[in-house]
Order: structure tokens, then C-alpha cells, then sequence
């Protein structure tokens, strides 16, 4: 019995900010410099910009992503509408 292939819908966001997407990584088997042992980063669904922080300590996250928030939606006028992470 063969399995037949996922043809499944992709669904992009409409506009700047309506979906963005989160993921902390680490941590890392060698340190970068200064110390940083994890990361997160933080993908526009629309445009596909990305940003990434460095962090020492994962409890850095929500800072992060704070720092973030204040940023992009003074770059842009708009409201992040949705956050979406594993």
C-alpha cells in the first residue's frame, strides 16, 4: 500500500506583522563570542524578514522579544497581530 502524496494549501500572511514566527535555539556546544550560548529568532510570515539576538541565558527570551516588538512596530506603524512558536 503506497501512501499518496500532501498537497496541502500554503497560507502566507496578508500584511506586514500579521504573523510572526519565534524559535530559540542552543545551547550552543561552543560559546559565541562574548558568551552567547542561545539565540532567537523572529520571521515576518509576509515578508520573510528575519531577526535574530543573541542571548546568554534562555531566560533572556521574552526581553528579546519585547525589544522586538518595540522595534518593529515603531518601523512599521502596526501591531503584531500574531506570535506563533514551537
Amino acid at each position: 500500500m503506497t501512501k499518496k502524496p500532501f498537497v496541502g494549501q500554503k497560507w502566507i500572511a496578508k500584511g506586514l506583522l500579521d504573523l510572526v514566527h519565534t524559535d530559540v535555539c542552543g545551547p550552543l556546544s561552543i560559546p559565541a563570542r562574548g558568551g552567547f550560548s542561545y539565540f532567537i529568532t523572529f520571521t515576518d510570515d509576509h515578508s520573510r524578514y528575519d531577526y535574530v539576538y543573541l542571548m546568554r541565558y534562555k531566560s533572556e527570551a521574552f526581553g528579546r522579544f519585547k525589544e522586538y516588538r518595540l522595534g518593529v512596530e515603531n518601523q512599521t506603524s502596526r501591531k503584531i497581530k500574531a506570535l506563533q512558536s514551537d
